[in-house]
């Protein structure tokens, strides 16, 4: 997929280990295999995203397979739709679902994520892909370049993921719905407060080609009950008293519950 500098917006080459535009402005290529093209005007912190404890919290938990349906729920969507191109992933993460959907459709890849521990991680196991450290606000990708964009439990921004996609590309968004891991909530939280959320937004720029509800119950044990918790929002709006009873849970069965939007871009 064709990068862009985050700085002059020039098209990026590889010379040696680095990455380099017509203006000079230099990114280097890190052991693992990522590239940082998060400029420090647009980081909002020292250290943005999540941290390396959220990270391999998720990363454990997913690879124990208890989202798997998702994961297929979005590989047999993309075959339905007729998904082809390069697949831009916003958010990725440590690269759980787009490496798998990028495998499925035997597809070119890159993620990006704005926490360079997620790319660092997401680099180190799925070599074969490109991972970059940026923020979803200035994609350093070039216009039309991308076939598939995937933003899973993560940000939208229809003006810039339209700017990426190329004529009729597609554009996959997972939103957790209301009734999103009620049993973990319900542990955390004295009182559940139920606010409206919309799951089907409407994007300018983008048609709806289809809304999947996603829902399945799986049960977790030790360890993972506290990486199912780690990976979530929740996680810093706890109390601590909350969080004392989600450490005396052992076991946990709770309710997954997502919709898929498949958009086109018009």
């Amino acid at each position: 997929m064709k990068l862009i500098c985050p700085i002059c917006e020039k098209d990026l080459s590889r010379q040696d280990k680095s990455l380099v535009c017509p203006e000079l402005h230099r990114f280097d290529i890190a052991r693992q295999g990522y590239v940082n093209l998060l400029t420090v005007q647009r980081r909002h912190s020292a250290h943005p995203g999540d941290t390396r404890e959220q990270v391999l919290s998720r990363r454990e938990f997913l690879e124990g397979g208890f989202y798997t349906p998702i994961s297929l729920a979005l590989n047999e969507a993309a075959k339905r739709h007729g998904a082809s191109g390069p697949i831009l992933d916003v958010g990725c993460g440590e690269g759980y679902y787009s490496a798998r959907l990028a495998q499925s459709l035997g597809a070119e890849l890159t993620g990006l994520d704005v926490s360079k521990e997620a790319v660092r991680w997401a680099a180190a196991k799925y070599k074969q892909y490109q991972w970059l450290c940026a923020t979803a606000a200035q994609i350093p990708v070039a216009a039309g370049a991308a076939g598939l964009v995937t933003s899973l439990f993560a940000i939208t921004l229809p003006e810039e993921f339209h700017r990426v996609l190329r004529e009729k590309g597609l554009f996959f968004q997972v939103l957790a719905a209301q009734d999103h891991l009620l049993g973990l909530k319900k542990i955390i939280y004295d009182e559940l407060i139920f606010r409206e959320k919309d799951t089907v937004p409407e994007l300018p720029g983008f048609a709806l080609a289809e809304s999947l509800p996603i829902r399945f119950s799986f049960t977790v044990e030790g360890q993972q009950v506290q990486n199912l918790f780690a990976m979530t929002p929740h996680l810093f709006r706890v109390s601590k008293a909350g969080a004392q009873r989600l450490r005396e849970t052992e076991r946990l069965t709770d309710t997954a519950s997502c919709v898929l939007n498949v958009f086109r871009r018009t």
